[in-house]
């Protein structure tokens, strides 16, 4: 079961208040889509927008009870202003994006999300995509696939695991997660095989971001956000990421020093304890909220 992080406190800083037009920018498991419909009840509606269509489909059953207040679209939230704009959603109070993605895509997907799964390297949040991980592990050159597990993962072994995928697909095709988890498993030093968090995470999540462009269609999603906010709306991000986050925060500080939003986080939201034993996920989510002025 998919359990959202920091729903309470982002629905507290959003306000959602009866008849109020709120978007979702990442529906996935409906749990905070379904607090904003809640509390914008009676004629208050949400367009919920997810990429990934199984997600979409999922919350035609889940949200079914809402009817005409919810709108479902399958897209990327990069093409936020598209959306609104096709589907006539105006007066919009609140916009969220939750940029975890979902247990479902660990657990059911078989996409190749867990290191401690065997399953093929896709790792593509819509088929429609045409890039999967098999291809970047297979076919990028190493400085891109070092670069990538640098920046995206923050792996300090970037270089050595860059080199052992070379080595190895010159050897034989690399298609599955174990496969994989192998290579990075004799790229890093022994001393870390058996830390707390998995040797293999950060070139996982490096490979998820490259996949799916999360960085570059987060860029577009917030600059979109701005068009769409009416004038004391608010825009709520919850991040997992370093560089997620260096993202959202630049783009609020310039906003606010241009005078088109007020920061009402001056230092992100986080997890408390309590959440975080309850949900693992929970431990490096940041929350950081504005009011577009």
């Amino acid at each position: 079961m998919h359990i959202p992080v920091l729903e309470k406190e982002a629905i507290e800083y959003l306000e959602p208040k009866a008849n109020e037009n709120f978007i979702d920018c990442t529906a996935g498991n409906g749990g905070h889509a379904t607090s904003l419909l809640e509390k914008t009840a009676p004629k208050g509606k949400l367009l919920a927008i997810d990429w990934d269509e199984n997600q979409i489909q999922y919350l035609k059953t889940k949200l079914q009870i809402f009817k005409s207040r919810v709108i479902l679209v399958n897209d990327n939230f990069a093409n936020l202003k598209e959306i609104a704009d096709k589907n006539k959603f105006k007066k919009v109070s609140g916009i969220l994006l939750d940029l975890g993605f979902s247990s479902w895509h660990v657990d059911e997907s078989k996409k190749g999300f867990s290191f401690q799964k065997n399953e093929p390297l896709d790792m593509r949040y819509s088929c429609q995509n045409p890039l999967t991980a098999e291809k970047i592990i297979n076919y990028w050159s190493e400085i891109d696939l070092e670069r990538i597990f640098r920046e995206y993962g923050e792996e300090q072994f970037s270089k050595q695991i860059a080199r052992g995928i070379i080595e190895a697909r010159n050897v034989v095709q690399i298609k599955n997660t174990f496969q994989l988890v192998e290579i990075i498993k004799r790229s890093v030093l022994p001393v870390y095989h058996h830390e707390k968090i998995h040797f293999a995470t950060k070139t996982f999540q490096a490979l998820r971001i490259a996949v799916n462009s999360e960085l570059d269609n987060l860029e577009k999603g917030l600059l979109a956000s701005l068009k769409i906010l009416e004038k004391g709306g608010r825009l709520a991000v919850i991040s997992f990421h370093s560089a997620e986050d260096g993202i959202v925060k630049n783009f609020l500080r310039i906003g606010e020093e241009r005078g088109l939003f007020k920061i009402l986080t001056k230092k992100p939201v986080e997890a408390k304890e309590e959440e975080i034993i309850n949900n693992k996920r929970a431990r490096s989510a940041k929350l950081r909220v504005a009011e577009k002025i």
